[in-house]
């Protein structure tokens, strides 16, 4: 054999011993993990519960039950999220005692901010802003103000799913202070404390 046909032969099995494992990687079928669950973006919702006066239990008597509509923005970033989110509730005449007789709340409205952590599909959340309640009157009082603003704070936990939508439950805590009542013993002024356990469904879009 000429030593050019062994300078040839010898390229050629360097080149082959190069480009077999390149050859080889680009055949194999390559795997990439799944995106991770995403909470970023707008939501709307409905919830509905109950509206109760006092702890331990939440469907006592004079309860009311609640529901309503929330929307809302959500930003993820890593592991946490940040948002903030809008309510509207009819509260089923949930009464409150002040002097003299007792009071109902009807319905109110929230603006609350939101901070969670999620793991995957799961959020744990806290919640925090100003609730306008609206009251009326009940037994033995004659007038009471109507629409009073107090502040809010909660927790809960979603769960989100496939095609945009989550399940969530949360407790809400709300005081309203300085209530205006008149009753037959007179004009008085409360600070009302309020609580709501509901179930919600939102749609992210």
């Amino acid at each position: 054999m000429s030593s050019q046909a062994k300078i040839v032969l010898s390229a050629s099995a360097l080149a082959l011993s190069l480009l077999g494992p390149a050859m080889a990687a680009d055949l194999s079928p390559t795997y990439n993990d799944p995106p991770a669950f995403q909470w970023s973006g707008a939501y709307v919702g409905v919830h509905g519960g109950t509206a109760f006066t006092g702890m331990p239990n939440p469907f006592a008597g004079r309860n009311g039950l609640a529901g309503g509509i929330q929307a809302g923005y959500n930003q993820q970033m890593g592991p946490a999220v940040l948002g903030a989110e809008i309510e509207g509730s009819y509260l089923g005449g949930a009464e409150h005692d002040v002097q003299g007789g007792k009071i109902k709340e009807k319905w109110r409205g929230a603006a609350k901010a939101k901070a969670g952590l999620s793991f995957d599909q799961t959020l744990l959340f806290g919640t925090g802003g100003v609730a306008l309640t609206k009251f009326s009157k009940g037994d033995n009082v004659t007038s009471t103000d109507g629409w009073k603003v107090g502040y809010l704070v909660g927790a809960g936990i979603e769960q989100g799913f496939a095609g945009g939508l989550s399940a969530k439950i949360e407790y809400d805590y709300v005081r309203t202070p300085g209530v205006e009542t008149t009753s037959a013993l007179g004009k008085s002024k409360e600070t009302i404390g309020s609580h709501e356990l509901k179930a919600g469904i939102n749609y992210r879009f």
